[in-house]
């Protein structure tokens, strides 16, 4: 079967990214054709000198061809044609009428590179993209439409606006629906019974070389023990005040923060401590590294409607290279509870990790392996296939 994958994130984004991932798990047995979302105009404006937008214009002016193999049986494309940027439109009728014509030119994009590659009788699978590719099953009429659902779009008030009434229509119209997370499942499932819980994979060929890895130059003379994350730094997602109770209740600990920061982490207090270190972005094949330095692994999530249902990925990847690890307990994290040390306030953050200090061994490290190699993209998206071949 041919495929073809809309969703949030571009190829080129530098964070980890689920699409990214099952696609490239569908690629071993399939053709699949990976589409970036389209330029809309106001972030064309906005972001002319970035890098990626340059392409992307060179890409709408001719100049570049959109089209390129990335992979065998692996393609992306950045679509030759630019959207208008809508949402800050009120009236709902208006909103749909403008964001029909929206999808009508990002589809005409799809379906001339469907005809370049020779792909026929499509199934979609659209990661989470509630407004750009609302219409693609009424206008490309794939021979199957999936609508994967891994973060609880609508909590974010950019989503919510629109997607708190185009989200549930488009999963009631969508054939089947996945999700990553049983939270998201069960959301999902009020509103298209062919609902599936898939699970999450992790790329353990990238972490498990981190097993043993040096330590990282910027990080080496920074005494332990070292509490660790791995991630975007952003408001929305972790909670600040949690890591500033960690780094003025316990000065002898140094909290490791590694990844790029929102405006609100750049602006905190946590740069005026001598015990907090933030690394800045990484590139992912040093993360391992990282990670195999830390004594404990966190991961300080807010809880609110964005997160509560969140599989946090990046839990399996700490879990891969055996390290101990404290999060906040979540629906999604019960099914880590018999690997993970889970809290629910910032006083059992405390008393979680020193038990997570005191406790760590080979033993322990080897169980956690163990556990993180049953997350697999491999077993994800063969879930993901029994889904699509119930129907």
């Amino acid at each position: 079967m041919d495929i073809v994958i809309t969703g949030q994130q571009a190829w080129d984004v530098e964070i980890g990214s689920n699409c990214k991932n099952i696609a490239l798990e569908f690629s071993k047995s399939h053709r699949v054709l990976y589409v970036n979302a389209p330029l809309d105009r106001i972030t064309a404006m906005r972001h002319s000198a970035d890098p990626k937008i340059v392409r992307r214009l060179r890409v709408l002016h001719k100049q570049e061809d959109g089209l390129e193999e990335v992979e065998k049986n692996l393609w992306v494309l950045y679509p030759d044609r630019m959207i208008e940027s809508i949402n800050w439109i009120s009236f709902d009728d208006i909103f749909k009428m403008f964001n029909a014509r929206n999808n009508r030119i990002f589809v005409d994009s799809i379906a001339r590179a469907l005809k370049r590659l020779g792909f026929e009788n499509v199934i979609h699978f659209n990661d989470n993209d509630i407004f750009r590719s609302f219409y693609i099953k009424d206008y490309l009429k794939p021979r199957l439409s999936v609508y994967y659902s891994r973060d609880y779009m609508i909590g974010v008030e950019y989503w919510a606006k629109h997607g708190a009434k185009l989200e549930p229509e488009l999963i009631a119209k969508s054939d089947i629906c996945v999700a990553n997370s049983t939270y998201l499942a069960a959301y999902c499932k009020q509103y298209n019974p062919n609902t599936f819980y898939v699970g999450q994979g992790c790329d353990l060929e990238l972490f498990n070389s981190g097993i043993g890895a040096a330590e990282p130059a910027d990080i080496a003379s920074i005494p332990g023990p070292r509490i660790g994350y791995v991630g975007a730094l952003q408001n929305l997602r972790l909670d600040l005040e949690l890591l500033h109770y960690i780094a003025v209740s316990r000065p002898a600990w140094q909290l490791v923060l590694v990844g790029p920061e929102d405006d609100v982490f750049k602006e905190s207090t946590l740069h005026q401590f001598d015990n907090v270190i933030f690394t800045g972005s990484k590139n992912a094949e040093t993360l391992p590294a990282y990670i195999n330095s830390f004594d404990v692994c966190l991961n300080p999530q807010l809880l609110n409607q964005l997160t509560i249902g969140n599989y946090p990925r990046k839990i399996d990847e700490y879990l891969a290279l055996g390290k101990p690890v404290v999060a906040t307990r979540t629906n999604a994290m019960d099914v880590f509870s018999d690997y993970v040390y889970l809290a629910e306030n910032k006083e059992e953050y405390i008393v979680m990790i020193e038990k997570a200090l005191a406790e760590d061994s080979g033993a322990k490290a080897e169980e956690r392996q163990a556990f993180a190699r049953s997350h697999s993209w491999e077993n994800s998206v063969a879930e993901i296939y029994k889904a699509i071949n119930a129907l």
